[in-house]
């Protein structure tokens, strides 16, 4: 039909008084021009049909495939091949008596165009794919980001070598046989990512780290939560709001810290110290021991301790008038007996979980005590709450026990050091 219409359109023109050679031209231009103005319209056409009919049975259905397939304007893209088939189709019909070459380039660049669209309609398809994963609960253990965009290189790949086929008229597998010549000059220009994906299936087979994991890699300055993995990077974004960027590969080759294992135990340790000042350690007098004894979460433990320590020293016959002889109870000894007992009635340390309070080795400082436990609380702002609540605790009670906090001398300390000298120097 579209033959005879042409037919008619060039014995017009010669009617008019062109040349045959003049008509046909003429009528090829013609021809190629109106089927390119049909084209465009049949594209607009099939889009707003295409997306008005998807968009009504998206409404209808409770899956997400056929909203994120529109969102990512899959069906759009699709419509694109619509123009390039007709004009494909009908080259042979409106430019090979026009001129055989034009009609060879223009298959060729039509080939091109539909090629060019598969790649962008696959491309389109890809993003939804992990749009839709995203959305799944698996999204978070075992992430395809590195996998879709290997996906899009090889898709590319494709499609140039098919491109360059096309225009050097020479088959894909010829054209794939001559990159594997420069085998090596790929290999370092796709270094990058093929270390990234190696490093993404090692850390996804090893489930060594996920989106949302709290990481911290102080080589690279992350300390935060890890947002998205790629094909050649991990973002990573840190507790002051910045991004850090690392190469995927970095998380085989380089340790770093993952902190998944305390979220899921739903409790985090506290490890610290207070230093004590050790000339403020003494063995207990009797005063003391009775002071102590008023305080209600070491009541018992005094008092039965006592009776041990009696039953020892009177069983070996010690001499009690030396303080040196036998076993006696020390202030510090006490103190750390009143913290065991205040962190097991603590209604915020896991008492299922290991607990300590320890000396460690005296330095020029003091004697540390640490405290080693663990709280029910995993949140960054509310653990650091609890913690401080904890340490000033301890803090305001470590006096009560004739200990005193180690600290070194500060301007205050000099001022009125040097005030009670010239105090007795006046006198």
């Amino acid at each position: 039909m579209f033959s005879n219409i042409s037919d008619i359109f060039r014995e017009w023109l010669i009617r008019i008084g062109l040349s045959s050679d003049a008509a046909s031209t003429i009528s090829g231009i013609t021809d190629f021009i109106l089927v390119l103005i049909l084209g465009c319209a049949l594209y607009y056409l099939a889009k707003f049909i295409i997306v008005r009919i998807i968009k009504r049975i998206a409404m209808r259905t409770s899956s997400i495939w056929d909203d994120v397939l529109l969102e990512k304007k899959v069906f759009n893209r699709m419509a694109f091949l619509i123009p390039g088939i007709l004009v494909y189709q009908t080259i042979p019909a409106t430019l090979s008596e026009f001129s055989p070459v034009a009609s060879l380039w223009a298959l060729k660049l039509t080939n091109i165009y539909i090629i060019l669209i598969f790649l962008f309609v696959a491309n389109s398809f890809l993003n939804a794919v992990y749009e839709v994963y995203q959305k799944s609960e698996y999204a978070m253990y075992h992430p395809i980001k590195g996998y879709i965009q290997v996906g899009k290189i090889v898709l590319f790949i494709i499609a140039i070598l098919l491109i360059l086929s096309y225009l050097f008229n020479q088959s894909p597998i010829y054209m794939l046989g001559g990159l594997g010549a420069f085998s090596a000059v790929l290999l370092l220009i796709f270094k990058d990512p093929i270390l990234g994906f190696v490093g993404g299936i090692q850390l996804s087979a090893n489930d060594m780290v996920r989106q949302g994991d709290w990481i911290n890699m102080p080589k690279f300055g992350a300390d935060g939560t890890v947002m998205e993995i790629s094909l050649t990077t991990v973002k990573v974004q840190n507790f002051d709001n910045t991004v850090t960027t690392l190469p995927t590969y970095a998380l085989v080759s380089e340790s770093f810290q993952n902190y998944r294992g305390m979220k899921e135990s739903g409790v985090r340790r506290i490890k610290r110290s207070i230093s004590v000042d050790m000339s403020s350690v003494k063995f207990c007098t009797e005063e003391m021991l009775e002071k102590f004894k008023k305080i209600s979460l070491i009541r018992e433990y005094i008092e039965n301790t006592q009776e041990e320590l009696e039953a020892y020293n009177a069983a070996n016959q010690i001499d009690n008038s030396v303080p040196v002889n036998g076993r006696r109870q020390t202030n510090i000894g006490v103190f750390r007996a009143y913290l065991e007992k205040y962190l097991e009635q603590h209604p915020l340390v896991n008492n299922e979980s290991d607990q300590l309070v320890r000396q460690l080795q005296p330095t020029s400082i003091g004697i540390p005590i640490e405290i080693y436990a663990f709280i029910r609380e995993t949140e960054f702002i509310r653990f650091e709450k609890v913690q401080s609540d904890i340490f000033d605790h301890i803090l305001a009670i470590i006096p009560q026990f004739d200990l005193r906090v180690f600290q070194s001398p500060t301007g205050e300390d000099l001022r009125q050091s040097n005030a009670s000298y010239w105090e007795r120097t006046d006198v």
